[in-house]
């Protein structure tokens, strides 16, 4: 399998999800600004997506993956459909009840989750309803990351890359087609949420069907629970969503605080959050998609130099690109917000403010990738215990920084200390890698970093040059104009820097890399 290739494939359809997903913060933004409702509305779907998190996406598909690439590659197609049957059983009838739960005992999640909220009693009734309405979206979303895990397990990165665009899909046709003729127009959002995880799983199940590993859910989740390879991913499910859980609790701290700092700056975040995960998803989660998988298989062939070559491929191709995006989000923040949102309720403070929380999440940019791609390195040892340590002193010190940064920079300091805590974090996670000797790194780091250091110091003063420029906001009434004139410096930049990385000697051809 060429990698970079498969990193193209599932960058390409992570860049239309993101496409579209910001085309549909853009029609959130012109249609409800940031307001007490877009408030309510993110902090609602922040309830079901945190457990999504924490139960599936990442504490699942952590403990799944290796298990099921061992099945796989040891035991054959049998064996390996049998594990597949028993755990979507166990995982459908889990977050069954738990989305009972969640819907019932909705108001005390939402205190929970956004104490500030209750000041306003609208907003916190508006979100109480929305998490009713959205809390079995968890149950969809989960199943999509079961079959998401075999897919990539057979090599097959294209549909679950493609599946976010429906969700994004179907926001856009909520807000455009349905949220006006509502009584309540940010309830259409809401069922969107239940709409697009419903599209996620679906699209999926042609892959499934062709590889003969479509899921069959049981009426009787004990037997399945028997399963040994199931008895195997729940043990190591329990660290592994403690180590989610780390990140999460800090996220739930973090909209509490946020939700105390006056209305808007939940949104503010939000919408910093959206841009902020473009470069994050396009490398961080692509790189760990196709990465985990591989690293999988060179562990259980017994291959420790193939496994540390693909850590330092993935290392290397996220210095490269994510270094960049970095430098943009720092220096470019309010051009790339004031082009994207600034239209329609959404003003000209709100540009400033979103502004400076895409800035200081640009500070920590690359350690947020990094984890992406230094994680794996243990989950797909089965090492689930190590990452867990490093959460918990990671968290520990987010919050201390919350204590400093947000009374000198209120809302931009929560995402400052999101960012420095990812950057504790991926460092702490490469240290525990060279310290085992997982990792070794090749020749040609300290050329390629003088390299790169070079190109982002010109692509620097270009962004900064650009930025102060020109009057990004006053372009509101010339829309066209902005568009254009965004367009035209982001093909400047992509030019200036990959140009003087090719004027100092760098070699692309690196990146070329098979796996088998």
């Amino acid at each position: 399998m060429n990698l970079f290739r498969a990193l193209l494939t599932v960058s390409g359809f992570t860049l239309l999800s993101r496409v579209t997903g910001l085309a549909r913060e853009t029609l959130i933004a012109r249609a409800f600004g940031a307001s007490q409702y877009t408030d309510a509305f993110y902090v609602a779907f922040r309830i079901p997506n945190l457990l999504r998190r924490i139960s599936a996406e990442g504490a699942f598909s952590q403990a799944f993956v290796p298990i099921l690439a061992e099945f796989k590659n040891q035991q054959g197609h049998d064996a390996t459909r049998a594990l597949v049957d028993a755990t979507s059983t166990v995982l459908a009838w889990v977050l069954a009840i738990l989305s009972v739960l969640g819907i019932v005992g909705a108001s005390f999640v939402v205190t929970v989750v956004a104490s500030g909220l209750k000041s306003d009693g609208q907003a916190y009734q508006l979100a109480v309803t929305m998490t009713r309405i959205m809390f079995p979206y968890i149950v969809f979303i989960s199943l999509t990351s079961l079959a998401s895990g075999v897919l990539n397990t057979y090599k097959q990165f294209s549909l679950p890359a493609f599946a976010p665009v429906l969700l994004n899909v179907s926001f856009i046709v909520a807000a455009v087609a349905f949220a006006p003729r509502m009584h309540q127009p940010v309830f259409a959002l809401a069922w969107a949420v239940i709409v697009g995880g419903v599209l996620q799983f679906l699209v999926q199940l042609p892959g499934l069907k062709r590889i003969d590993m479509m899921p069959r859910i049981h009426l009787n989740p004990l037997k399945a629970l028997a399963h040994r390879g199931v008895k195997r991913v729940l043990a190591k499910m329990v660290p592994a969503m403690f180590a989610v859980s780390v990140a999460q609790i800090s996220l739930i701290i973090n909209t509490n605080i946020a939700s105390r700092l006056g209305p808007g700056a939940v949104s503010w975040i939000n919408y910093a959050d959206r841009l902020m995960e473009f470069p994050t998803a396009l490398l961080g989660v692509a790189l760990g998609t196709i990465l985990l998988p591989s690293l999988s298989k060179a562990h259980v062939d017994a291959d420790p130099h193939e496994y540390s070559a693909l850590l330092d491929w993935g290392l290397r191709v996220t210095f490269l690109l994510a270094a960049p995006s970095a430098i943009a989000l720092f220096f470019f923040a309010e051009p790339l917000t004031a082009t994207l949102f600034d239209y329609g309720k959404f003003d000209a403070n709100s540009v400033i403010m979103t502004g400076r929380a895409l800035a200081a999440y640009g500070v920590g940019l690359i350690g947020l990738i990094l984890i992406k791609i230094l994680a794996p390195g243990f989950y797909a040892r089965q090492d689930i215990k190590t990452p867990v340590k490093i959460g918990v002193g990671v968290l520990i010190a987010t919050q201390i920084s919350n204590y400093i940064f947000v009374p000198i920079f209120s809302h931009a300091g929560l995402t400052l200390s999101v960012g420095l805590g990812a950057c504790m974090n991926a460092l702490l996670l490469f240290i525990g890698l060279r310290r085992r000797g997982i990792y070794m790194p090749s020749a040609g780091w300290s050329t390629f970093f003088v390299q790169l250091i070079g190109a982002c110091l010109v692509l620097a003063g270009a962004m900064h040059w650009c930025s102060i420029s020109y009057d990004w906001i006053g372009l509101r009434h010339e829309p066209l104009a902005r568009i254009l004139l965004l367009g035209s410096c982001l093909v400047l930049f992509a030019t200036l820097y990959f140009g003087m990385l090719w004027l100092m000697g760098f070699k692309y051809g690196y990146f070329k890399r098979r796996t088998k």
